[in-house]
């Protein structure tokens, strides 16, 4: 399914307006992760993720950190509004390179279409993923190249 990008820069924020930002490059990747942290935290069926490069995010307004263990064992860190407790951002401690934008925080969301699914071994029964999309059980081995190239695709975006 093709995906038609707004204009950039990008931009969302928190439920109370504390916390804004602006996403100023292309994102890597958009997908749904089904685990059961993200339905914790987002108290529904799945979070979105929108892959960003750190660099091309600018926050203004001050954000609360937690940090906990995965069941991996990676260590990640989630940024949230200490006012109206909306999570903005999470990321892994030790992988500076790697920032997901909670895309449900967007100004605009009524574009993104995922390019795959993960976790799905933990997906609420009600959600249905499609023959033709991308899942995986748990997260991707191969660090989401599959997802990041469909989502190339699906954008119109060739190469890379």
């Amino acid at each position: 399914m093709p995906v038609k990008i707004p204009p950039l820069p990008l931009t969302g924020g928190c439920q109370c307006g504390r916390v804004r930002y602006e996403i100023r490059a292309v994102p890597a990747m958009f997908y749904l992760c089904h685990c059961t942290e993200c339905q914790r935290q987002t108290s529904s069926a799945f979070g979105e993720s929108l892959r960003c490069e750190p660099a091309s995010v600018a926050v203004t307004g001050g954000m609360h950190t937690t940090r906990r263990v995965a069941e991996n064992g990676s260590v990640r860190l989630g940024d949230f509004c200490p006012d109206c407790g909306v999570r903005i951002l999470h990321r892994s401690e030790g992988d500076p390179g790697r920032l997901n934008v909670k895309a449900g925080t967007l100004d605009d969301a009524a574009w993104l279409v995922p390019a795959g699914h993960i976790w799905t071994r933990s997906k609420q029964a009600f959600v249905t993923i499609g023959e033709d999309e991308l899942a995986y059980r748990q997260g991707p081995e191969d660090g989401g190249s599959a997802m990041k190239a469909r989502w190339r695709q699906m954008l119109g975006i060739e190469g890379e």
